[in-house]
């Protein structure tokens, strides 16, 4: 990455250093991007001078390029032009023509594996966790309460106010109870093919690592999801299963609640902290809001942290098919077997037949947002989004919701929603979730914290009290990609530990759990 052009003199660490106007990723590339407002006749690089106003992280030319050229960033073809461009245009969404998507078949594999002793060295090896008898550890002490249908969640979120008012302060160890509400569970077809997605969602969240093995199931009674779909046999008893219909009135459904919960707390107040070694901890990476810094500071810091967490031991998540397609290849190419580059390529066919299949491509993926932050189409875009996988090896390939079997850098294959993805993540066993934008989300998650990371300096300045941790300062000169990465591997301990709380958690910022269900609705 290479920024062109100093403007205004910073000084740091006794030198004097000197902010960019324009940042180009690559030496090939034939456009930048503004790093803040630029007027019209502001010479960015020797013999390219503005011949428009450049907002802040939109690309200006730096050649002419003609109708049909090739428009580069990151090294990569994001479109062809519509029409003629001049040297020093303002160059948007409105002007490129999407490329072909990469084809997944025939992938090259293995090819581009970086050697576990070239990731950046862990400052940290442990954190304080919460030790599980099955799985990893958890990150928080939570009674999690699931319903087995949207039908209960009204009466168990009415039960959770009651259990955190009159008995969590008698259970002191116990961080939180949570309802985890779902709009599954009944009017749809059960036993439908893609059922299995949904299904293993719910699941594997009442298995969370944040639950401590304490399963607390409230279902109505007439629901298709029945309890034995989501438990084993030997777990389906009154201890772990309350059903509404089978309650007199609601004095009766609170009361048995309130007992049932009650239970779970006493056990649930015994467990500790412990000093565990990394490999206990299970980290998601998601961005939403981005913009096009994101792929230049808050997603290649994250990576950063994630090849550290990967040399210590981690399991390191990251998502979002459509935010990955176009770069496919570049996955194959550190995938570390033939097995993991066929699971990549199957689960991205099926999502290009999903999209298909209701009339749209994986451009439909960008939003207004991301478009007004200089992002001009879904390849752009995910050339950005990949940067916070960094540079691991990819050693595993998992579907929508399904649980790891390594340690490592795995890419869990999810929607880019970002009230998809998460709960998906969090089906998958995330500890935490790192959360990157460059326009700004309060997006939180109840089971899990979420810490914040922004990719502009002046997206911090406006949500100081929102944001965690601003990449902005790798966009100025100011911080270097190491530096901004270790602040945040050293956030995602602090926090994993319990000793430091993201903003989303301070404030309650909690997002419903959307989990993915691509069945039919009867």
């Amino acid at each position: 990455m290479t920024g062109c052009r100093a403007a205004c003199p910073r000084k740091k660490g006794g030198l004097f250093m000197t902010a960019p106007l324009v940042i180009r990723v690559k030496d090939r590339d034939n456009v930048a991007i503004a790093v803040h407002d630029l007027e019209t006749d502001v010479e960015v690089m020797p013999g390219v001078v503005t011949r428009d106003p450049i907002p802040q992280a939109h690309k200006v030319a730096l050649v002419d390029i003609p109708k049909g050229g090739e428009i580069i960033r990151y090294g990569v073809i994001l479109g062809y032009a519509k029409d003629d461009i001049a040297c020093g245009s303002w160059i948007n969404e409105h002007m490129l023509n999407l490329p072909q998507s990469p084809s997944v078949e025939h992938m090259e594999y293995g090819t581009h594996i970086v050697p576990m002793e070239e990731l950046p060295t862990p400052p940290r090896t442990t954190w304080m966790g919460y030790k599980n008898t099955v799985g990893p550890a958890g990150t928080r002490n939570i009674l999690g309460i699931v319903t087995t249908v949207q039908c209960a969640a009204g009466v168990v979120n009415v039960a959770v106010q009651k259990i955190k008012q009159e008995l969590l302060p008698k259970y002191p160890h116990v961080d939180d109870v949570v309802a985890v509400n779902h709009p599954y569970g009944c009017g749809v077809a059960i036993n439908a093919p893609l059922a299995v997605i949904p299904i293993r969602a719910v699941r594997n969240l009442i298995r969370h690592p944040n639950f401590g093995g304490e399963i607390m199931l409230v279902g109505l009674g007439c629901e298709k999801l029945t309890y034995d779909r989501l438990l084993e046999e030997n777990e389906i008893n009154a201890e772990n299963c309350l059903t509404l219909q089978d309650c007199k009135g609601h004095d009766a459904m609170m009361k048995a609640l309130m007992e049932m919960a009650e239970r779970k707390l006493q056990r649930l107040n015994q467990r500790h902290r412990e000093v565990l070694p990394l490999s206990e901890l299970v980290v998601g990476m998601q961005c939403g809001g981005s913009d096009a810094f994101s792929g230049l500071t808050a997603n290649p810091s994250a990576g950063y942290a994630a090849d550290m967490l990967v040399k210590g031991g981690a399991t390191v998540m990251f998502s979002e098919v459509t935010e990955v397609r176009d770069g496919v290849h570049m996955l194959a190419a550190r995938c570390v077997n033939k097995e993991v580059r066929d699971k990549l390529a199957a689960e991205m066919k099926w999502y290009d037949d999903y999209l298909a299949e209701g009339g749209v491509d994986r451009d439909a993926n960008p939003t207004p947002g991301n478009k007004k932050g200089g992002l001009a189409n879904i390849v752009e875009k995910a050339m950005g989004s990949i940067a916070k996988s960094g540079t691991s090896p990819i050693v595993e390939v998992l579907s929508p919701a399904e649980k790891p079997t390594k340690h490592g850098l795995i890419y869990a294959a999810t929607p880019a929603s970002d009230i998809v993805c998460g709960p998906s993540q969090l089906a998958s066993g995330i500890g935490l979730q790192v959360f990157m934008t460059g326009r700004g989300t309060p997006y939180g998650l109840a089971i899990a914290p979420v810490i914040k990371v922004c990719s502009r300096n002046e997206m911090k300045d406006n949500w100081f009290d929102l944001i965690d941790i601003s990449a902005g300062g790798v966009a100025t000169g100011e911080k270097t990609i190491p530096e901004v990465g270790t602040e945040i591997f050293n956030y995602i301990l602090d926090v994993a530990s319990g000793t430091k709380i993201p903003y989303s958690d301070q404030y309650g910022f909690h997002n419903d759990l959307c989990i993915f269900n691509p069945a039919p609705i009867t």
